[in-house]
């Protein structure tokens, strides 16, 4: 009887806090996608389009861009209806690549090493990496900070060299939505997909150059 108890208290737990935790160490998470990575990087069978569309495809699978969303637009979330919401999510991802697809060709044989991990509030984890870059240029330092969802980590945010991503497109966007409003911060961001052209200042979108 007591065991049944404990299974059902165990199961109520599970369901109340929505996920079950990795068994994967988050280290290992992140050492597994940069190498997924670096394999498209050097595949020169693939042109830059094939690379960016092989790259979209990893972090589709291990970033969860509606905790990105909801971080990103921070209290404006709860602005924006379900429709709308669904409508941010889709163009954000595009975005993301629209901004940073251009770095795919300053890539040379860089490798990336995992320099350390620490353990956030929430159940989230942080895991510090290094773009080696050799002798010619400095090494740079990126974070991936990871939130438990459905039994695997995800991406929630990207560091890199201490500027995160979540918080440079958040004061980008609350500046447009305070001067013009959602729907056309949600239209400016599809024109600017569309244009390819990023919300982000050059040398921001260049920062791991």
């Amino acid at each position: 009887m007591r065991s049944f108890a404990v299974s059902v208290l165990t199961a109520m737990t599970l369901l109340l806090t929505g996920a079950a935790a990795p068994q994967q160490p988050p280290s290992e998470f992140v050492r597994g996608m940069a190498d997924q990575v670096l394999v498209v990087l050097k595949n020169s069978s693939l042109d830059k389009k094939g690379k960016i569309a092989a790259i979209e495809e990893i972090a589709y699978a291990n970033f969860d861009f509606e905790t990105i969303s909801r971080l990103v637009l921070a209290r404006n979330w709860r602005k924006l209806d379900a429709t709308q919401q669904k409508e941010f999510v889709g163009e954000f991802k595009k975005h993301l690549s629209v901004t940073y697809g251009d770095n795919l060709d300053s890539y040379a044989n860089e490798t990336v090493e995992i320099t350390g991990d620490r353990e956030e509030p929430r159940g989230d984890w942080t895991v510090q990496t290094k773009i080696l870059r050799g002798s010619a240029a400095e090494d740079i330092l990126v974070d991936y900070r990871l939130r438990p969802r459905d039994g695997h980590w995800k991406v929630i945010d990207v560091v890199v060299e201490r500027i995160s991503l979540v918080s440079n497109f958040r004061s980008q966007l609350q500046e447009i939505i305070s001067r013009d409003g959602v729907e056309e911060m949600l239209s400016m961001l599809a024109r600017k997909n569309a244009s390819g052209e990023s919300l982000l200042p050059d040398e921001d979108r260049r920062a791991a150059d």
